[in-house]
C-alpha cells in the first residue's frame, strides 16, 4: 500500500466559494475525536480517472472533490488539514482500525458499514462495465460466461456489488484504478467493473472500448468516520448536510469540472 500525507490549507479564492459553519455542540469532544492529532487527517483514494470520490494528483499534492470538503471541514475546526493517500477505498476503510485518519467520502455498502460510521450520503451512481476493443458482447448477461476475464479495484462496494450478480465468472482485484486501465489497454483483461461516470469519459481514451448499458447496483457515497466517535461523527453530519443545503457541495463538483454531477 502506498500512503503519503500531505500538509495543505485551502486557498484564499477556493474559500471564498465556500458556505456557512455548521452549528457545533461539544467543540471539545468534537475535536478531541475528530482531530486527536491536532490537525485533521482526511483519506482520500488516487486515481487519475477523477469524480466525486476520487482525488487526482496535481503537482504533487491531492485535487479532487474529497480533497476540497475535507479542507473546508479543517477551516472550520480552525486546524491544519492533512491528506492521508491511498490507492481505493478499501484500503481506507482498512486503514480506519489502525487511526490513521480521521474523516474520508467513500462508497457505502453492508460490509463497510461493520468498520466506518456514515453520515450522509451525497453521491449515487450507476456501476456497470467498459470491454476491451474487439470483445463481441453487447450486455452484462453476456460477461457472465466461463472463461471471461473480469477485473476490478480490490475490496470496493463495486468489486463485491459485480461478484454477486456474476454468476459464471470471478471477479478479480487489483490495488489500483490505472493498473486495470492498463489490463483493459493492452487486452489482458475483458471487462472493467466500476462507475459508469467515470469509465464512459475513460472509453474516449481507449479507441474500440465501449460502456455497457443498464447497471449491476447504484453506489452511494457519503461522508465517514471511524466507528466508536460519536462526537466526531454529528459533527461530519452537520457538516455534509449544511453542505448540501447551502451549496457548498454543488460548488465543489462544479470547480472539478462536475457540472452534471447531480447531488
Amino acid at each position: 500500500m502506498r500512503r503519503l500525507g500531505f500538509v495543505q490549507r485551502l486557498p484564499a479564492a477556493a474559500i471564498a466559494l465556500l458556505a456557512l459553519r455548521p452549528a457545533s455542540a461539544g467543540a471539545d469532544t468534537v475535536k478531541d475525536e475528530l482531530t486527536p492529532t491536532g490537525a485533521l487527517r482526511v483519506a482520500v483514494a488516487i486515481s487519475a480517472l477523477g469524480g466525486p470520490f476520487w482525488s487526482a494528483m496535481d503537482a504533487g499534492k491531492p485535487s479532487g472533490v474529497p480533497v476540497d470538503l475535507g479542507a473546508e471541514m479543517a477551516r472550520r475546526l480552525d486546524v491544519p488539514v492533512v491528506y492521508e493517500t491511498y490507492e481505493n477505498s478499501g484500503q481506507i476503510t482498512d486503514a480506519a482500525a489502525r487511526g490513521e485518519w480521521d474523516v474520508t467520502f467513500v462508497p457505502i455498502d453492508a460490509e463497510r458499514a461493520t468498520k466506518l460510521a456514515f453520515g450522509p450520503v451525497y453521491n449515487a451512481a450507476d456501476a456497470t462495465y467498459i470491454v476491451r476493443a474487439g470483445l463481441a458482447v453487447r450486455s452484462a448477461e453476456e460477461l457472465d460466461r466461463p472463461g471471461m476475464r473480469i477485473a476490478a479495484v480490490a475490496n470496493t462496494t463495486t468489486m463485491r456489488g459485480a461478484q454477486r450478480s456474476l454468476k459464471n465468472v470471478t471477479v478479480a482485484g487489483y490495488q489500483s484504478v490505472d493498473e486495470v486501465v492498463r489490463l483493459l489497454a493492452n487486452g489482458s483483461i475483458d471487462a472493467f467493473a466500476n462507475l459508469r461516470d467515470q469509465l464512459v469519459p475513460l472509453s474516449r481514451t481507449l479507441p474500440g472500448t465501449r460502456v455497457l448499458p443498464g447497471a449491476f447496483q447504484q453506489t452511494k457515497t457519503a461522508i465517514a468516520v471511524p466507528l466508536g466517535k460519536p462526537a466526531a461523527l454529528a459533527y461530519a453530519t452537520s457538516f455534509m448536510t449544511d453542505a448540501i443545503a447551502h451549496g457548498l457541495l454543488r460548488r465543489t463538483l462544479d470547480a472539478h469540472g462536475l457540472h452534471d454531477t447531480p447531488i
